[in-house]
């Protein structure tokens, strides 16, 4: 998976493990942006996905309450022009999403672009190393960073992921067992956890 923070590039390579082995730094020429959006149908709704040329942005219900402002904020970090359209990463998740939900795929490699601080970014790759078919607490998330204490922190660092199912933060629920919120609705969290759980021995 390529994941890019502001100027550079990132690309993830995961081991059978899910752990990344190794970061690979990327240049990128700076260009004017026009970012590409499109709705994507799935079994829980219809999806608004943006990106440019190289990366995806954005993947969130259509319905999130919040999702007019995560909209207006990327257009504002970005200073770009957004448009109806399709790109290459787009297509790809699409195609991504459509074997995610018929149970054949574990593991996204569409390029992303996280725009976050430094600790949401830290808090999203972290979300990303959880295991398809497992969940975590926010406190376990808090220890796995090295922030025992900030898990409020880390819950709000969650609710700002702009890219839902690939960073996974519907795999975080409470410590006594709760499902806890999430930006897509709370019956949504749990068909896909119970969803990925029923598939996790699936050989694919």
């Amino acid at each position: 998976m390529v994941v890019k923070k502001g100027k550079e590039h990132f690309i993830y390579n995961w081991l059978d493990t899910g752990k990344m082995s190794q970061i690979y730094p990327m240049t990128k020429s700076k260009k004017d942006y026009l970012l590409k959006s499109a709705y994507i149908d799935t079994p829980l709704g219809p999806m608004l996905a943006i990106s440019d040329e190289e990366a995806l942005y954005l993947l969130e219900f259509a319905d999130r309450r919040s999702l007019e402002r995560q909209v207006d904020r990327l257009k504002t970090k970005t200073k770009a022009i957004i448009t109806a359209g399709q790109s290459e990463p787009i297509k790809l998740i699409k195609s991504e999403l459509q074997r995610y939900f018929d149970g054949s795929l574990k593991e996204f490699t569409t390029p992303l672009q996280l725009l976050g601080s430094t600790f949401q970014e830290i808090v999203w790759e972290e979300l990303m190393r959880i295991p398809y078919g497992q969940t975590r607490s926010y406190s376990d998330q808090a220890k796995a960073i090295g922030k025992q204490k900030a898990y409020r922190a880390v819950a709000n660092a969650n609710g700002a992921n702009k890219l839902a199912i690939i960073i996974p933060c519907h795999r975080i629920i409470n410590s006594n067992g709760d499902l806890g919120g999430y930006g897509g609705g709370v019956n949504r969290k749990k068909w896909l956890i119970d969803f990925e759980k029923k598939n996790h021995f699936i050989v694919v």
